[in-house]
């Protein structure tokens, strides 16, 4: 597979006002793994005094969190994806994320591109950010 460019992608003052708006993330792909970068990017969140949902496919409970299978399942309010998933997975997880309609933030990880899903997910109203780890981002501020 062949590694994109971002060509849809927030800014620094962009990501400033993101971390200030955003209270409940849910985070793609969140392992239970303490050695895995999301598991170490959601930890970190959440001491920053963010609500961290994990979405798994396995485990019951990760940071202390109830494990959800899907962005679906989740029946709270969902203001930012974090995701650590395939760049392939990204077109299905924007068009969940338009389907719930309540998400505000689309944020794939460093290292993780697709702009056919980040201008599917602007399009309809997102803040988008891509290959940029929000743990750095957020230290950064």
């Amino acid at each position: 597979m062949e590694c994109e460019f971002p060509t849809v992608n927030s800014n620094k003052k962009e990501i400033e006002e993101i971390f200030n708006s955003v209270k409940t993330i849910a985070v793609l792909g969140l392992s239970p793994d303490e050695s895995k970068d999301s598991h170490r990017v959601a930890k970190y969140l959440q001491s920053a005094g963010f609500k961290i949902i994990p979405v798994y496919p396995k485990e019951d409970e990760i940071l202390g969190e109830k494990v959800y299978r899907s962005l679906v399942e989740i029946p709270d309010s969902v203001d930012m994806v974090n995701i650590f998933r395939k760049p392939n997975a990204l077109d299905a997880i924007a068009d969940a994320c338009i389907k719930r309609g309540d998400v505000k933030v689309f944020w794939a990880q460093k290292g993780i591109v697709n702009n056919e899903a980040a201008a599917k997910a602007e399009a309809a109203g997102m803040k988008v950010v891509q290959n940029h780890c929000s743990m750095v981002e957020h230290r950064n501020l």
